[in-house]
């Protein structure tokens, strides 16, 4: 048999059809030219009845030609009548037959959305919330339990694992929450004195920076930087983990990957927080102080001096016992979507974004929980 330098696909009418007759080598390298005369045959075969692909004549056959001869005949399809494909080398067979059984991703339906609909997803919506929640109960009680064993057992703690965790959440992370931090209270302060100026009453923004930052700001801000940068981290850790089979290995070896994996996580930002709370709230008084002397004309010893008068300890205590509180919020999150990621990479970056926006969301929550509460005890 002749080996032809081009592939090529002739068309004869028959009488109760159509027969294309594919001849040459119908393979990748031969890509464009494929790709060309497939259409034109597609365009050609509209309309024609039954269809006859004869491949007698092709020299060579590849996957990827294989692939053009079974999309030929899955275009000409119709109910009744299946294209038939003739001359098949034995040496081709195999090759086409695998082919044959790819099946094309299925279309998916065209939802219309109707009241219905947006209901039923509210629900899912809703459930979904639930499921979160449970989880996170879940998540609480296995590492009460950890906890209980390690009380118990104090040799089985990961001390290492807890300090290099520290390391990761709160010293690499002092340059962005002072940076961070220190424009917040520059804002602020600039805010204060632009607006409050006006009515004569510039003094105060020392009042409200103070309470501000020391309360509610400093710990909220830093706990949603904490919460994408270092939650983030954790689930894209333990989704990895969970990807590769390693916390079902850690299983097999009698090991309890709360206790191994989480539980150091859980008590590195526990710690880590409330010690970049302090750092950030030293450094946006710092930044309001810098902005009150330039801006506002308020010496550095009399701002201190107004400080001194407006705030409190308890100020400073409101902020800082919210701290862990909002650790362990983050971290459990953290560590329930991490082991949520099942085995593709579009699941773990799913995952990672879920932890980031319900840590954010559950952090703001619990603020205004904590601030609800220490307004009802006078604090």
């Amino acid at each position: 048999m002749a080996v032809d330098a081009k592939p090529s696909l002739d068309q004869a009418a028959y009488s109760d059809g159509l027969s294309l007759r594919a001849s040459g080598p119908w393979t990748a390298r031969n890509a464009p030219t494929l790709e060309q005369i497939v259409l034109v045959a597609e365009k050609l075969a509209v309309g024609k009845g039954k269809v006859l692909i004869d491949v007698s004549r092709v020299s060579n056959l590849d996957t990827f030609g294989a692939w053009f001869i079974e999309r030929l005949r899955r275009n000409f399809s119709k109910p009744g009548l299946e294209p038939r494909v003739m001359g098949l080398s034995d040496n081709y067979a195999t090759l086409y037959d695998e082919v044959r059984k790819v099946q094309e991703p299925a279309k998916p339906p065209v939802v219309r959305i109707t009241p219905i609909v947006m209901l039923e997803r509210i629900g899912r919506s809703i459930a979904g919330a639930g499921d979160i929640l449970v989880g996170l109960s879940a998540m609480f009680g296995a590492l009460m339990v950890a906890t209980w064993w390690v009380i118990r057992h104090p040799r089985s703690f990961r001390l290492t694992s807890m300090v290099h965790h520290v390391e990761q959440v709160c010293w690499k992370a002092v340059p962005i929450i002072l940076l961070i931090t220190f424009l917040i209270g520059c804002i602020i302060s600039q805010q204060g004195f632009f607006h409050f100026s006006k009515f004569g009453a510039g003094v105060f923004t020392v009042d409200m920076l103070g309470v501000l930052v020391l309360r509610e700001l400093g710990v909220l801000i830093v706990a949603i930087m904490i919460a994408g940068r270092s939650g983030s981290s954790y689930t894209a850790e333990l989704g990895s983990m969970k990807m590769r089979e390693e916390i079902d290995a850690l299983r097999t070896m009698g090991f309890d990957p709360i206790e191994v994996l989480i539980l150091p996580r859980v008590l590195a930002l526990m710690i880590g927080l409330p010690i970049l709370t302090f750092l950030g709230d030293i450094t946006a008084l710092y930044g309001g102080g810098l902005v009150a002397e330039w801006y506002g004309g308020i010496q550095p010893a009399a701002f201190l001096a107004r400080l001194r008068e407006v705030i409190t300890i308890d100020h400073f205590i409101v902020g800082m016992v919210k701290a862990p509180f909002m650790a362990l919020l983050i971290g459990m999150v953290a560590c329930v979507e991490g082991l949520a990621v099942e085995g593709s990479a579009e699941s773990l970056g799913q995952h990672t974004t879920a932890s980031v926006v319900y840590s954010i969301f559950l952090v703001i929550v619990l603020d205004g929980v904590f601030a609800v509460f220490f307004a009802s005890i006078g604090i």
